[in-house]
């Protein structure tokens, strides 16, 4: 083999080589710079879980109840004696 040949040969795979080098450090550098898009992991953004709220008693209700309650009690209370 020429070995005027084969210096030509390397030197045409260092400079591919090279050229993939560039690329992969442009697109690297691009990605952490925030230049790629970036698949985003997670809920979407906007939407937000609502907390799913507890009935609770309000004073009146709370009386209501109680003097209901007491009612009966009175009632369990007459007919068990």
């Amino acid at each position: 083999m020429d070995l005027e040949k084969l210096v030509a040969d390397l030197a045409k795979e260092r400079d591919r080589l090279g050229r993939a080098i560039s690329a992969l450090l442009g697109s690297a550098s691009a990605a952490l710079s925030g230049g790629g898009k970036k698949k985003r992991v997670g809920r979407p953004k906007g939407t937000t879980t609502k907390k799913r709220k507890r009935g609770g008693l309000t004073p009146a209700g709370r009386k209501r109840l109680s003097i209901a309650m007491k009612k009966r009690w009175a009632e369990r209370r007459k007919s068990s004696s």
